[in-house]
């Protein structure tokens, strides 16, 4: 039998001093400046150096690497959390015009080679452009490896993880990603 929860009951006094001490605590402030160092190395800076195009919305917790090789399309929504990687070396992230990337999307133009030793780290890495067209919807937790390009009008489900060639207006779902459907546009009347 479980033994019974003892509800802790602080003071006023003490909820006051508890939270003095974790404002004049040392520690907090180099965490504080820790996290503000990495949001101005991962997204303020990287912002700066990459190419964007007209009107992008990009939330303020998506984060960039080798921004210097990251070309963003017009009217592009990058969600929450996402991430985009370009290679180290040469590997760039093209993106086209009115692409939506949901939550925590993850984009990567460079790979670590894992059989030609140990450890990985000490690996080459293998890189590959990732280039994604016009009206592409990547759905939340899509990932997209080194070498993949994918057509205008596609969407990546949820989840999916893909490599490789995507035709135009493909639905691509599943780990490794299969396109299980076609998008058919609807005709103006």
């Amino acid at each position: 039998m479980d033994a019974p929860v003892q509800k802790v009951n602080l003071s006023r006094r003490q909820r006051l001093w508890q939270l003095v001490e974790s404002v004049i605590d040392p520690r907090a402030w180099l965490h504080l400046f820790k996290f503000v160092n990495y949001y101005n190395y991962m997204h303020v800076r990287p912002l700066r150096v990459m190419q964007l195009g007209s009107t992008p919305r990009i939330s303020p917790d998506a984060v960039f690497s080798h921004a210097e090789r990251i070309e963003i399309g017009d009217r592009v929504r990058i969600g929450s959390r996402c991430h985009l990687w370009a290679g180290p070396g040469s590997g760039r992230i093209i993106i086209g015009n009115d692409v939506l990337f949901g939550p925590e999307v993850m984009l990567t133009a460079a790979t670590y080679n894992y059989n030609d030793g140990a450890p990985i780290t000490d690996q080459p890495m293998t890189e590959g452009d990732v280039i994604i067209g016009n009206d592409v919807w990547l759905a939340t937790r899509a990932v997209v490896l080194p070498g993949t390009r994918i057509g205008d009008g596609a969407i990546i489900a949820a989840g999916a993880v893909v490599k490789g060639d995507i035709p135009p207006m493909a639905i691509v779902a599943g780990s490794p990603g299969r396109i299980v459907s076609q998008r058919q546009l609807a005709q103006p009347e």
